[in-house]
């Protein structure tokens, strides 16, 4: 009997202990501040499945929805998923929210705030490999979720906030980003905007492409000559080429020295077609230009859908020596790989600090030996932090840890819009929830060297892919690869620039590549020429390989 009554008695205490540690947990979750927020039917009929934020600001120059697009402003805000919201429903905001760069709302410093709420809206897809996903659709803007049309926001409150007590604030989406202003058609600037049959199909939704074209001088005055034409690769920017001003007579407010939009008016400059394209994804502002798991067939639509367009509607001549490409950053990477995986195509691209080229450099990171991509291997435990981002003068402003909680705070299942869940959206296979499946953990920075590999082995790694089919394309890329890098770029790109250089001096058949490094102390965006420059510089590769019985535009005129 009392061998029971111990057991009884024992049982018991566990009973209390568990119900002890509960209510002390809900009580840490429960600590800090907690936000209800909710829309009326009048702002939202239907039931919303997206993501909520909260953005708690510190100045009020700009609505804090507005302080998070870029991780480098700093501005507290918490992000929670939801799933059929219906209208007046509340939503509860609190502790156990992802945030950045705070990890939880008990984290907050009192003080007071400026407060915004805003809603990210996702849409259900149906995809063609028979993922069904949550996705936000852009709508032009770029997938910047803080100004997409059709996002909710509410008004600006100013509150005072104790992390240490359990303050409620409720906070309502009355307001909807209203659609995209897209810029008028000028004698000089067209844009293009179309549906892409092949992204529709894949993602069972429209999907569009678009382009931003540069007219040369007299184009209209001169309806029989055909041009070279310049693609432009880069972020989503509905900008024209180069910058060239959007409006009529408009100088940029520029000098003429620093403005192409001077000499491309000019009588004696190069007389060439420029474009932009514009392909954002479901994950991502720009696609990369390439096929993937992920973003669905991208790189043909490209290919076979939007540059086939703009060739029927503009007077671009059809010709490999007259398709040049160019870009910097995510259009550096575009660029070398669009020239490298249609060699036959394009005549030479002209890029600039891109994008991990080779992955063995990563960033700072080598995916396929590192273990983790938030630590420095080598170290004893507490290991030194891997850098993402420094200054020109070597100081780093942000971590790998840092940029993957910032991502994750934005959004889950790689739906940040973001730059590492870009790239692993396009280069990596579907994970098993049907997104984009990780190349490293976002909370412990574990790389899966199997989702290296993938990567690898599907092209996207492009040094990895010329030294596997060199003796094929090897010819065909003769004196057509250009690349440009400052020797302290912000991200360290030019790590990976220096190994593509590595293997393409000594490559045979011989690559007759150019490289070049902007030192001292050149950090990303470094460009060594002006933008006039480059387009005389292009002109003059049309005319060292324009074919013996072809006139130059100059002659045609």
């Amino acid at each position: 009997m009392r061998r029971r009554a111990s057991r009884v008695l024992i049982a018991q205490l566990l009973v209390l202990f568990c119900e002890v540690l509960f209510c002390a947990t809900q009580a840490a979750w429960a600590r800090g501040p907690r936000f209800e927020i909710s829309f009326l039917a009048s702002v939202h009929e239907q039931p919303i499945t997206g993501r909520v934020f909260v953005i708690l600001a510190k100045k009020n120059n700009k609505e804090p929805r507005l302080q998070i697009g870029a991780w480098y402003q700093r501005t507290p805000f918490f992000g929670l998923d939801v799933s059929e919201i219906k209208p007046g429903q509340r939503i509860l905001l609190q502790s156990t929210a992802s945030g950045f760069p705070l990890a939880g709302l008990k984290d907050l410093p009192e003080g007071d705030y400026f407060v915004q709420a805003l809603m990210s809206v996702y849409t259900r897809v149906q995809r063609a490999d028979g993922k069904t996903l949550w996705v936000h659709l852009d709508q032009w803007e770029g997938q910047d979720f803080t100004r997409s049309p059709g996002n909710l926001y509410s008004e600006v409150q100013r509150v005072h906030l104790d992390s240490s007590s359990s303050q409620t604030f409720k906070l309502s989406l009355s307001k909807v980003i209203p659609p995209i202003e897209l810029p008028a058609d000028t004698s000089w600037v067209k844009h293009i905007r179309i549906q892409s049959q092949m992204l529709t199909h894949f993602w069972g939704t429209p999907i569009y492409l678009g382009a931003t074209v540069l007219l040369p001088k007299d184009y209209e005055q001169h309806p029989d000559v055909r041009y070279p034409v310049i693609y432009i690769q880069g972020h989503f920017s509905l900008r024209a080429p180069f910058s060239f001003p959007d409006k009529e007579g408009d100088d940029g407010g520029l000098p003429a020295d620093a403005s192409l939009a001077h000499a491309w008016r000019s009588d004696n400059f190069p007389r060439m077609i420029a474009v932009t394209l514009q392909h954002p994804t479901p994950f991502f502002d720009d696609s990369y230009a390439v096929n993937s798991a992920n973003n669905g067939p991208y790189g043909d639509a490209i290919m076979q859908e939007l540059i086939p367009y703009l060739e029927d509607h503009f007077r671009i001549l059809r010709q490999p020596y007259a398709r040049l490409l160019t870009g910097g950053s995510t259009g550096g990477w575009e660029s070398l790989a669009l020239e490298v995986f249609h060699p036959d195509f394009f005549g030479g691209a002209w890029t600039f600090y891109p994008d991990p080229i080779d992955f063995h450099r990563y960033g700072m990171v080598d995916i396929y030996e590192d273990e983790s991509a938030f630590e420095v291997p080598g170290f004893a435990p507490p290991a030194p932090e891997r850098p993402l981002m420094r200054t020109p003068e070597g100081q780093v402003t942000l971590t790998m840890r840092q940029m993957s909680q910032f991502e994750a705070a934005l959004g889950s299942h790689g739906r940040s819009a973001q730059q590492l869940e870009a790239w692993e959206a396009v280069y990596g296979p579907i994970d098993e929830d049907g997104y984009p499946k990780p190349v490293w953990n976002k909370e412990t920075g574990e790389i899966d060297h199997a989702v290296a590999t993938y990567m690898r082995d599907h092209g996207y790694d492009l040094r990895a892919y010329l030294e596997k089919h060199w003796s094929e394309i090897g010819n065909q890329l003769d004196g057509k690869i250009h690349i440009y890098c400052g020797d302290m770029d912000d991200y360290y790109l030019n790590l990976a620039v220096y190994r593509m250089e590595d293997f393409l001096t000594n490559i045979s058949p011989p690559a007759h590549a150019t490289f070049a490094y902007g030192r001292p102390m050149k950090g990303h965006g470094w460009q060594p020429m002006t933008n006039a420059d480059l387009v005389r510089m292009m002109a003059d590769h049309v005319t060292k390989h324009l074919p013996a019985a072809e006139k130059t535009v100059a002659q045609q005129y």
